[in-house]
């Protein structure tokens, strides 16, 4: 496997555009960039919390933030006018499933013409040479099935949010056949699992459920106990992100889609997840096993990252106990010293050895 401190010497000065920076995991990469040398250009919506990360970490002091929807396509276009970035992370999206149940619609215009938009940009801004665009795990037909899904398998999400990100990954094969065939510009997409980590705090989410739970001595209802799902610490992902990017950018060859995950004994219910937590917080915290009454979720998923590891000869740093364990770390430390930044960067430079 590639040296990870290498490799973020690849981004040392170069314009790398994020678009959802503000964003749970938008956060933790814009700091990786940042730590990096690279001059990150962010594009999301503001921040519409005090309890934000990304003014936790005081990334607006960081990078070259613009604030503004990704459906807004003639904003978009003007800010790439004016900053040629190199490198491009699509990540801005309405990521929770639940949510989109609640408002479909946005939730594929967001998606869906969202993503259109970005690659548009792309496609006109002839700087660009390393395209990404982060999709989810829950792009496939979801069968049930106890085997992991492998890259071929069909796409056809079940709820909005799902659906719209497979619909996601079908506009970006189709621009990456259509408009981008003469190798300008390398194009691929990563479907990641379900990520946990420090400075998560998205609602309808298991692990920042059960830290609220936790700060406020609240008992947390978990809805879907016996879910399977991959979780995975979010530097996992970014650091495969980091890594597709650059090796597409060096060679064609590295081009495609990727299944982002943990090892399939990493797979856990989410039962058992909470359970980890509650090892690792101590006293304070309970949980019940409570199903809400919600809208349809897939209640078994696994995800084959044998491409992945073969092609890039990876394997994940972090098993799901020390997932849960960094993630707990780092807000314990928190309630203690409130600098975000300073956990989240030894926590990055422990990961990638810096």
């Amino acid at each position: 496997m590639e040296n990870y401190k290498e490799m973020l010497g690849f981004y040392k000065d170069k314009k790398v555009f994020i678009t959802g920076s503000t964003g749970f995991k938008g956060s933790w990469l814009s700091t990786i960039l940042y730590m990096a040398g690279a001059k990150v250009i962010g594009y999301a919506l503001p921040p519409n919390d005090p309890q934000d990360l990304f003014v936790e970490l005081h990334l607006e002091d960081k990078i070259k933030q613009y604030y503004g929807d990704i459906r807004d396509y003639e904003t978009l276009k003007k800010i790439f006018d004016t900053e040629q970035p190199d490198i491009v992370f699509h990540l801005a999206a309405q990521p929770i499933v639940r949510e989109s149940y609640v408002a479909p619609r946005y939730t594929f215009d967001t998606n869906v013409m969202g993503t259109v938009n970005v690659l548009e940009c792309v496609r006109l801004t002839n700087s660009v040479y390393s395209f990404l665009n982060v999709t989810t795990d829950k792009v496939y037909e979801n069968k049930e099935q106890e085997k992991g899904y492998v890259e071929t398998d069909y796409l056809d999400g079940y709820d909005p949010y799902s659906n719209s990100k497979s619909c996601s990954e079908l506009v970006t094969h189709s621009y990456k056949k259509s408009f981008f065939s003469d190798g300008r510009c390398q194009i691929s997409t990563a479907r990641a699992g379900n990520v946990i980590g420090g400075g998560d705090y998205a609602k309808d989410r298991i692990i920042p459920d059960c830290i609220r739970g936790a700060v406020q001595k609240k008992s947390v209802n978990i809805r879907n106990p016996y879910s399977i799902r991959p979780y995975q610490h979010v530097l996992e992902p970014l650091a495969i992100y980091l890594m597709i990017a650059k090796k597409q950018a060096e060679d064609t060859k590295y081009e495609g889609y990727y299944n982002v995950g943990p090892d399939e004994e990493d797979c856990v219910t989410t039962g058992k997840l909470v359970e980890i937590f509650s090892s690792k917080w101590g006293k304070g915290f309970t949980w019940n096993d409570q199903s809400d009454g919600g809208p349809h979720e897939a209640g078994f998923l696994k995800l084959d990252c044998t491409k992945l590891k073969n092609t890039f000869d990876w394997r994940p740093q972090y098993d799901i106990d020390m997932a849960v364990e960094k993630t707990v770390e780092w807000q314990k430390k928190y309630m203690l010293s409130k600098d975000a930044f300073a956990i989240t960067q030894r926590q990055i430079q422990s990961f990638f050895a810096l």
